[in-house]
Formats: C-alpha cells, structure tokens, sequence
C-alpha cells in the first residue's frame, strides 16, 4: 500500500500535534506559491538497533523507522523544474532536464534533489517537476538521518506524481544512496536510506554489497509497552573523525592478516586462534574490535530471531549484549584523545540505575559523543526522561516510537 492515513502512521497521542503540523506546512506552501498543495507526502529517519560498526566490513543491522520524519506539501507542474523550500533553508531549483553532477552543488540539499531525479532517470522512470515545501523534526546530529529521509522523501514525491507508486521502497533507497555518494559526495552506506524507506524494523546484510539482502520483520512495537528513547548527551562530534576513521581501518587490518578485505566470513575461532600474532602485530583494541564485529553480526541474527518469535525480553537482552559490547571491545562510548567528557558512559549508567533487567540501552549512532538508544517501559518513562533531562537539559530525551511504514504518500 503506497498511501496512508495519519491515523496509520502516527501513535494517538501524536495525532493532534501532527495535524497542526500538516495544517501549518500547508499554510506556508500556499504562502510561498499562491495555491493550497494536491498532494502530501512523508519519510522517516531511523534508529540503528543492532550491528553496531559492521555494515562497513560487510556484516549484517538491524535498523527501524523512527516517529520523527521529514513531510512535504507539493504541487505537481509541467515544467520539468523542481521547487523545493525546506523550513529555515533557502529555495532549491533543479531543472530534471540537467542531471549530470555539478561540483558547485556538492554537499547541498540540492545535489540529493538534482541525484534522486537523476536515479530514477537512469533506471527508466518517470520525472518530471514539482512545487514543495518541507518540514522536519528529524534530528540532526542525533543518528537518525535527516538527509536519507530527505533523500527517500524526493524519491516518494517522485514515485507518487509520475510512477503510480511503482517504484518500490528497496529501490527508492538504494537510488537515495546513489544521490548522496554520486552528487553529494558523501560515501554513505545503504542502512539510513534503507530503515527510512522500508520503515519498521529490518535487517541488511552487507556480505555482497553490491545486492544487500534486507528482510523486514514485522513486529508491532506499538503494542510492546514500551517507548524508544533517544538521549542528546550534548557532546561535541567535533574533531572526532580520526577515532571514526580508526573502527574499519583496525578491523581491516585484522582481516588483512587472513587475506581477506574485511572480516565478512572471518570466525570468532579463527581470530582467537590468531590471538598471539594478532595481539603483537596490530595491538589490543584492534583485535578487540574484530571480535566485537563477529559477535554483532550473529546478535543481529538473535534480535531478528527475537522480534520474529514476539520475543521482546529475548529481543532486549540482544541488545544490551550490543551495548556492552561496544562499549568494552568495540570502544566507541567516549574519546580516548579526550577522557575528560563522557556523556554517553554517564548516560548509560543512569539508564541502567532507572532500568535495572527492564527495557534495553546502548550507544547510538557512530558513537564516541552524541546519542544513547534506550528502549523504556512505560512505566517507568516519566522517570527517565526527567533524569536524562536534569543531566543533559530540557529537551534532551526524545521519545519516539518505530514507525510501521517508510516513506509514503500522506492521505489527510
């Protein structure tokens, strides 16, 4: 199904603030355009939930829709000339009739716009131009993508206007990823594009990826009585690319040592076995971090298997066995180059003094600053959102939920 109802998409207590949202986008469209807007559209960022640094050694996420997204009021025209206004940002022009690379546009909004059109032009779809106005809750900086949503959204506004929805959500992402790696220059993986358009959970596996297999699990989270919990510990991401840069090369190191490229296919026994050399030839922390990549990928399986069987304990339990492995082997919780600031170790420890065996907690998103991931029963969700909020200020804990559907048409 291609178009669905706030009702589907939203939780009930989401939907008064969200049809003022609508009604408020759709007020600065007509705004903007002189006309009401024919069509409504949405996509979401996403949270990644298990495999945590794998999908760069071709392992295997397990990754879900988010409550936050990206919508648009638009405007079919016959132009070929796509508009898009995105609240705080200027106008983006694209003319579809020009889809090759501009190096002046790199790093823009309008190099997405300019590289979706371009994707579905290369794989003999329909474009043509359009009017919008955009409108995002999605956070930045958090881990919850904001540019695949807004990817995955153009590539929905496509698929709506001038495809019949015939596109599918598998080929949206990848088309979305093709954008941001071609036109905005940035070589992304396929997880962020894949969660927003797919929605729900799913599961990527990166062994050949050049055709990741994704599988979506439908498990009805809503009901589950839990809430996501996504905490901003505030922590500066600046200056923090060396230590990200150090995960894959540490891990490509240790697969070197087996011949391979990456440690896809390698064993937990093959690189125990390996230990004494490995441990002399490329230090601790680097075998560390291989074994951390073994393990995540057969948790992803465990999670999966979990969230199939309606498991949710078992589920849980997988998840903060990712939590403490990143935590002590991969080691992406805070800087070694900067020990002073540890928000997101503080972070956990006051999620697992709230928690206790309930719900699940880890770091989110690349690590080192930023974001923990928390999955909070109800009952005790007043209580950690205060907490967190005393520490890291007002604001600070975002509650969401999974989202059952990716990118989509909106039916008001």
């Amino acid at each position: 199904m291609a178009v669905h109802t706030l009702e589907e998409i939203y939780t009930q207590d989401a939907l008064a603030m969200q049809r003022e949202r609508y009604t408020e986008a759709a007020r600065e469209f007509k705004a903007l355009f002189g006309t009401e807007p024919t069509r409504v559209f949405s996509a979401p960022g996403r949270t990644e939930v298990g495999g945590n640094h794998t999908d760069h050694n071709h392992g295997r996420v397990l990754a879900a829709g988010v409550s936050l997204d990206v919508i648009a009021m638009v405007v079919p025209t016959d132009d070929g000339v796509i508009e898009v206004k995105s609240a705080g940002f200027p106008m983006d022009t694209v003319d579809t009739k020009e889809l090759d690379v501009k190096a002046h546009e790199e790093g823009s909004s309008a190099a997405l716009i300019r590289g979706v059109a371009a994707g579905f032009a290369k794989n003999g779809h329909r474009i043509g131009g359009f009017k919008a106005y955009t409108t995002s809750n999605v956070l930045k900086g958090s881990g919850l993508s904001s540019s695949a949503a807004f990817e995955v959204l153009i590539g929905n506004i496509l698929n709506g206007l001038y495809n019949e929805h015939s596109v599918t959500a598998v080929e949206i992402a990848q088309l979305s990823q093709y954008a941001e790696n071609v036109f905005f220059g940035k070589p992304s993986g396929l997880m962020d594009q894949m969660a927003s358009s797919v929605g729900s959970f799913i599961t990527i596996d990166f062994a050949d990826p050049s055709a990741p297999v994704i599988d979506s699990i439908g498990f009805d989270f809503a009901a589950s009585g839990h809430r996501l919990c996504i905490v901003d510990t505030k922590g500066s991401h600046a200056d923090l690319t060396p230590e990200y840069a150090a995960i894959p090369q540490e891990m490509k190191a240790v697969a070197g040592y087996f011949g391979q490229e990456v440690l896809c296919g390698l064993t937990r026994e093959q690189i125990i076995e390996a230990l004494p050399e490995l441990r002399e030839k490329f230090g601790d922390r680097a075998v560390l971090r291989a074994l951390h990549f073994v393990d995540e990928n057969k948790r992803v399986d465990e999670e999966k298997a979990a969230l199939s069987a309606g498991d949710i304990d078992r589920f849980f339990k997988a998840v903060k066995a990712s939590g403490k492995s990143s935590y002590m082997y991969l080691q992406n919780v805070f800087a070694v180059s900067d020990p002073a600031h540890q928000g997101l170790s503080t972070a956990l420890y006051l999620a697992e003094a709230i928690l206790g065996d309930e719900g699940a907690y880890r770091v989110h998103g690349g690590g080192f600053a930023g974001t923990i991931q928390a999955f909070v029963p109800d009952a005790k969700l007043e209580q950690f959102k205060s907490s967190m909020e005393k520490v890291f200020g007002e604001g600070s804990c975002y509650v969401l939920s999974i989202r059952p559907f990716g990118g989509t048409e909106v039916k008001l």
